[in-house]
């Protein structure tokens, strides 16, 4: 059965509250000032039954200007508004600015409700039906019905009702399979079960036992038990209104304005991109960086307003926007704002969020505002391609294309495949994604950084990978880092091999100066085998830098040449070999050999014999036994 949200507005005292205890039978005003005053302060919720049996829920939304803040917060996430007006008093200032408020929040079915018409008579309630049918008729709810209502007498209660059951509808479906949103407007500690929340139901739905996330402090809780329209219940659904009871967090945790969401669903952000509308009836211009109220769902944020291409927004015009928010707030694409002067408080336009996670925008920046136009008005498909070509070094998984895009999984998996076939984006096959132009970008910057480091080391088998990621690609991270080499490797722009990077076709080349050098060293270690000279000894020797002989000497070791064996030990590759012959020839005689027999059979001193046998037990060419050496 379709679920129903409705939302009271209208100005002070022209009996809103009245009106829902006549069609529900519940008082919204729970407070004792609430009472005492006559006024609603705080929003009131009254779940009812349509004459159907379809279930409803009325959010009581208060009509003072001093309250209007939480008007805004109860009007998120209605289908259906009830404005009403008296019959005695007509159209009044705060009618006015709920029905903007209503119309930019995009609530686009509703009814109008001529209140108290007990207390005038038949010839002016007729006129007061003209002027009123005149003002609507220039509003969103153009059209809409006009119903006279006494709720002392009970008359238009029934024409009420039967119009709600039959605009019902037409009001679509809330996403009932999506990600969990749920912003909360209620905080309180309910004897025997502790803390409860409760709100209206964005999207998804929420199963007793379930784990969510309170944003936008990132915290887990868990929900205990749920009730719906005061009834407990094991699963809420969107467009229900829902009291969820939270274990483990106290009251005190939690605020109005906060949200329970899915599980690494949403992020909070300081800065918004939107689509911005100045409100025909604005009192004054909006001018870059003034500062204004903003609200979102059940949350209020003070922030400013940067014009992305102009300096100065008129009444009634529409521009791209990004809003500085002077504390995080969570939003979605799509999702409605309205803003309201920081001082004096007066609601003055809103809005449509393009992206709620937005970097720092410069103004009057071409690319920019095409940015915003192809995310706001271009097909999905144009819309990833925007997303993954804006951080061109920076890799996606559906799940984070469908946040920024807000768009439905399946219909950003479909658009992902159709993407990669055309070859626009690329197919990591590790549940990432990047695209061309971006893997184009690194390839380049790879090939560049090889180019220089080959020329500036041409004796070295390749740069290291974890060096080269953490040096010019810090922002990735090594798992994924890995998956673009191997996709880079596989087109065969680059070649990676124990961990070492080079372009296609690259060996280490020494010049012929180089090459002279390579073969002195060389033939200075085979002429003392056993007993080779340290490396400062042999860089004295050849006669070269520091640095430069330490390429050298690295060149040999990964050729094979030269044997590192123990910290400024090194020996030939022919000296090796010529102890394992001199090894072999003595165990064929003896089962074991002790160090100083090694030290005679290799004629070299114990600093030398030493770490070479330990090095032969290292390789398993030896074992070590007590204080002897065995033949593995």
């Amino acid at each position: 059965m379709k679920r129903l949200i409705i939302g009271t507005a209208g100005h002070i005292d022209h009996g809103k509250t009245t009106l829902v205890k006549a069609l529900t039978g519940i008082e919204t005003d729970r407070l004792k000032e609430e009472q005492q005053r006559g006024i609603s302060i705080e929003l009131g919720f009254a779940p009812f039954s349509l004459p159907s049996g379809q279930r409803a829920a009325i959010v009581d939304m208060p009509g003072h200007e001093r309250f209007i803040r939480h008007m805004v917060a109860g009007a998120f996430g209605i289908d259906m508004v009830i404005l009403t007006i008296a019959a005695d008093e007509g159209v009044m200032p705060q009618t006015r600015e709920h029905m903007d408020i209503i119309e930019l929040l995009n609530v686009r079915q509703g009814i109008v409700v001529i209140t108290k018409i007990d207390l005038v008579d038949e010839e002016w309630l007729m006129l007061m039906e003209d002027e009123i049918r005149q003002y609507i008729d220039k509003s969103v709810l153009k059209g809409a019905p006009l119903i006279p209502v006494s709720a002392v007498t009970g008359q238009g209660l029934d024409q009420l009702m039967a119009t709600i059951e039959a605009m019902a509808v037409d009001i679509p479906e809330k996403p009932i399979l999506d990600y969990v949103r749920l912003p909360i407007d209620r905080v309180f500690t309910m004897s025997g079960f502790g803390t409860v929340v409760t709100g209206t139901l964005w999207s998804g739905q929420i199963q007793q036992g379930d784990t969510l996330e309170l944003m936008p402090v990132k915290r887990p809780v868990k929900v205990r038990t749920l009730q719906v329209h005061n009834e407990k219940v094991s699963t809420a659904y969107a467009g229900q209104r829902v009291a969820v009871n939270l274990q483990g967090i106290e009251v005190a945790d939690i605020r109005r304005g906060y949200l329970l969401a899915s599980s690494g669903y949403l992020t909070s952000s300081y800065r918004v991109d939107a689509r911005l509308r100045l409100l025909p009836s604005s009192p004054r211009n909006l001018r870059n960086w003034n500062r204004i109220r903003f609200h979102l769902g059940t949350d209020e944020a003070l922030g400013r307003i940067v014009l992305l291409d102009r300096d100065e927004l008129h009444p009634g015009e529409e521009a791209y926007a990004q809003i500085v928010l002077e504390k995080p707030i969570v939003g979605y694409k799509g999702d409605n704002f309205v803003i309201r002067y920081y001082s004096p408080i007066t609601t003055i336009g809103g809005g449509t969020i393009i992206d709620a996670n937005a970097p720092k925008q410069k103004r009057f920046k071409e690319d920019v505002l095409e940015q915003l136009a192809t995310k706001e008005e271009g097909s999905l498909y144009d819309v990833l391609l925007q997303e993954m070509r804006s951080q061109p070094e920076k890799t996606m998984t559906i799940a984070e294309l469908v946040k920024k895009t807000g768009a439905k999984e399946e219909d950003v998996q479909r658009e992902i495949a159709q993407l990669v076939e055309d070859e626009q984006i690329h197919d990591l096959k590790n549940n990432e994604y990047i695209s061309q132009f971006g893997l184009d970008m690194i390839s380049s910057k790879l090939k560049t950084t090889l180019e220089d480091y080959q020329q500036k080391y041409p004796l070295r088998p390749g740069y290291p990978k974890e060096d080269m990621r953490s040096r010019h690609f810090p922002a990735i991270n090594g798992k994924t880092f890995n998956a673009i080499l191997k996709a880079l490797e596989t087109n065969g722009q680059i070649k990676s091999s124990n961990n070492l990077l080079t372009l296609p076709g690259f060996q280490p080349l020494p010049d012929q100066a180089d090459q002279e050098r390579l073969e002195q060293i060389m033939a200075i270690m085979n002429q003392r085998l056993f007993n080779p000279p340290s490396p400062q000894e042999l860089r004295q020797e050849v006669g070269s830098d520091e640095a430069h002989f330490q390429e050298l000497l690295a060149y040999l070791l990964n050729e094979g040449r030269l044997v590192k064996i123990s910290t400024d030990i090194y020996f030939s590759r022919q000296a090796i070999e010529e102890g394992k012959t001199r090894m072999d020839e003595y165990f064929r005689e003896e089962k074991e050999m002790s160090l100083a027999t090694a030290r005679d059979l290799f004629d070299t001193s114990r600093k030398y014999a030493l770490p070479l046998v330990e090095y032969y037990d290292k390789i398993r060419f030896t074992r070590r036994v007590g204080d002897m050496r065995v033949k593995m």
